[in-house]
């Protein structure tokens, strides 16, 4: 597809994913404008290029306010939240902040070729958890034990009830790569000795690179079909060492005292930082979602719907994908 000069709008610009896909819509010469908050970081976007547009997407009517002076071809919607003091917090975002966004564009009947919805693997759960594990699939259904998880379906099915919306949904596994910070706090704590695991029935986990992400929202711009819903991954699985090894080995194999603790420790600790988070009213990392997260044992998916349909390929594997972020890291100050 022809993208020079089109318009595209992407929400959740100045965040991680978001951002990257600002540049590489960027990299094709279209018209882009990024939506942000007041209180939002403009770190990553530098670009002159960039137009930046003011989104209250809580008010539906403000919101198509905003839309209204402008035309847009493309809308990417990688806008929400992933941790909350509040559960209620991730569907007002998540699920209400997507019908506001879906409904003022219909209301408004912008020209859109293509509204690319960027969900996540998160909406299924805990499926397929008996050994052996197979890989999750579209046909499953979804059972998601997180807020964030039930937020994002919430989403995706109000979208696949508005028919006129050309939508197509991507559900990337464990996204990683440069400005990505969950992660990173694993490697700041195994750069501080420590690993910590739970659980002692094996555990399958997946990845996908950032810019592996970035290259299916293009190609589901280009060809994906309306309607579907794709799982991205970077087509391998790993055990649940694998990327405390890898990270391991590029901060110079520092000693490492490696903790695997039961489940039921985890809950009392994610507990524990769950209600200190709501006493400071800072969000904690350590929360019920997080433990339902670390719980889950099998995170293998199909990936084939996104090879076959939108001809989408991995080019970045584990290891070279964690050399190149902690090289960031590094170079960035973090660690």
């Amino acid at each position: 597809m022809e993208y020079k000069d089109k318009n595209i709008l992407v929400t959740g610009a100045t965040g991680f994913i978001g951002s990257f896909i600002v540049e590489e819509a960027l990299k094709r010469g279209m018209n882009v404008w990024a939506a942000v908050r007041k209180t939002s970081s403009r770190a990553w976007l530098k670009d002159g290029r960039i137009h930046l547009i003011e989104l209250h997407l809580d008010d539906k009517e403000q919101l198509k306010k905003q839309l209204k002076p402008f035309t847009f071809q493309f809308v990417v919607h990688a806008a929400g939240v992933t941790k909350c003091l509040d559960a209620q917090h991730f569907f007002d975002t998540n699920t209400q902040g997507t019908r506001h966004l879906a409904e003022a564009l219909l209301e408004l009947k912008m020209p859109l070729q293509r509204f690319v919805f960027v969900s996540s693997f998160s909406v299924f759960g805990p499926v397929r958890e008996q050994q052996p594990y197979m890989e999750i699939n579209d046909k499953d259904v979804p059972m998601p034990n997180t807020a964030y998880g039930k937020s994002k379906l919430a989403a995706e099915q109000l979208l696949d009830d508005m028919s006129q919306l050309p939508c197509i949904t991507l559900r990337p596994t464990g996204v990683y790569g440069p400005r990505e910070k969950d992660y990173f706090m694993m490697v700041k704590s195994i750069k501080s000795h420590t690993d910590f695991a739970v659980g002692y029935k094996p555990q399958i986990l997946t990845f996908v690179y950032v810019s592996d992400v970035v290259q299916a929202v293009f190609c589901a711009l280009d060809k994906g079909v309306v309607g579907h819903k794709y799982f991205l991954s970077d087509g391998r699985e790993y055990s649940s060492r694998t990327f405390s090894d890898l990270v391991c080995r590029e901060l110079g194999n520092p000693f490492l005292l490696r903790i695997k603790a039961p489940l039921w420790l985890l809950r009392i600790i994610t507990t524990c930082g769950e209600w200190v988070g709501r006493l400071t009213g800072k969000v904690s990392a350590l929360n019920k979602d997080k433990y339902h997260i670390m719980k889950q044992r099998n995170w293998k998916c199909d990936i084939t719907p996104a090879r076959t349909e939108l001809g989408y390929e991995p080019q970045v594997q584990l290891e070279e994908g964690v050399k190149t972020t902690v090289k960031w890291y590094k170079e960035q100050g973090w660690i």
